[in-house]
């Protein structure tokens, strides 16, 4: 019993599958007839409409600008928070002051950190007021004595 040559029904198999690729590509082809009805427009037309879009594009830009600082400030006047950055962007806080305050609530359940540090009420420090008289260390020590 002699075994098949191997190379020889491969390279069968190669002509085969080179054949149908041929024929797929030729049927793939788009037709002359399709390419002349194709429409242009005027080359007015197309740089107005360009420069709307571009009014439109930078008008949107600006928008996106106002709403991120409105939010940045919106989260700093409730003063809950040290830096108002670290609360990500969401439209829905521009709108819904509950969503605001829930949105800073888990933020601050999951980052306690991130809260405002500054001081409330009288801490000790700093101008008392004017006193009746000039201090004088001999008048302690004889109040001492």
């Amino acid at each position: 019993m002699t075994m098949p040559d191997t190379t020889e029904t491969d390279a069968a198999a190669t002509d085969d599958a080179a054949a149908e690729h041929d024929e797929t590509e030729v049927l793939d082809e788009p037709e002359a007839e399709d390419t002349d009805v194709a429409e242009t427009f005027p080359r007015e037309y197309v740089e107005k409409l360009r420069g709307q879009t571009a009014k439109y594009r930078e008008r949107a830009k600006t928008a996106d600008t106002y709403a991120a600082r409105l939010h940045s400030e919106l989260v700093k006047s409730t003063g809950r928070l040290a830096d108002p950055t670290d609360l990500p962007f969401d439209a829905d806080h521009l709108d819904d002051p509950e969503a605001l305050a829930t949105a800073i609530d888990d933020l601050l359940a999951t980052k306690p950190h991130l809260a405002s540090r500054k001081p409330v009420g009288d801490i000790g420090q700093g101008h008392r007021g004017g006193s009746a008289e000039p201090f004088s260390l001999l008048g302690m020590l004889k109040e001492r004595t």
